[in-house]
């Protein structure tokens, strides 16, 4: 059995809030809360943990929707905002701050739904891109690494690239290790003794 999706919905106007847990409702089953009262918002989200958030806002300023994006945990759950009206940069702002739907012209319905449904999407796919930036910051810091280990192999030996590689490899083999920790074990050594 599957669990509902849990949605915190950030709204002080009551009838505003109710207007959009029955738009909820009619799109789907969705566990949902209201946060009524945004101060603090950043631990309630903590303490309750949802798949998503949903801000409605009628008239926001750039402080505001960044303070409530970063509060929401864009990083850990698709927020989507809904805002009637948006100044100039105020949406380059928001998504900026990690929000992963930004919708001007207020909350209807009809709409939640779609818009739900492209936060998630959108914030599946920049979860997947910090995911892989990651990985290849790391793939290239360990690469630094053991070039400078081989660098210091060749230096220490008198061999050849390849030949400092295979040491390298060699080394890791023996010890079970990655060549990226055995490299990382070296030059840290290195830089103990010199």
């Amino acid at each position: 059995m599957t669990r509902n999706m849990s949605i915190i919905v950030v709204e002080a106007d009551r009838d505003r809030a109710l207007q959009i847990v029955d738009g909820l409702r009619q799109a789907g089953s969705y566990d949902v809360q209201v946060i009524a009262e945004p101060t603090q918002l950043a631990q309630q989200i903590k303490t309750r943990q949802p798949d998503m958030v949903l801000i409605d806002i009628a008239n926001p300023s750039r402080d505001t929707l960044e303070e409530l994006a970063l509060a929401s945990g864009p990083m850990d759950r698709p927020v989507a905002m809904f805002v009637d009206r948006s100044d100039a940069g105020l949406s380059d702002a928001a998504i900026e701050a990690g929000v992963s739907a930004y919708v001007v012209d207020g909350l209807q319905p009809a709409r939640v739904k779609p818009v739900l449904d492209a936060a998630v999407a959108r914030f599946r796919m920049f979860q997947r891109m910090r995911t892989e930036l990651a990985a290849t910051k790391r793939a290239l810091e360990e690469r630094k690494v053991i070039d400078r280990a081989k660098g210091m192999i060749m230096k220490a030996r008198g061999v050849e690239e390849d030949a400092a590689y295979t040491i390298l490899r060699k080394a890791a083999m023996d010890q079970g290790k990655r060549v990226a920790d055995v490299a990382a074990a070296l030059v840290t050594a290195a830089g103990i003794l010199s």
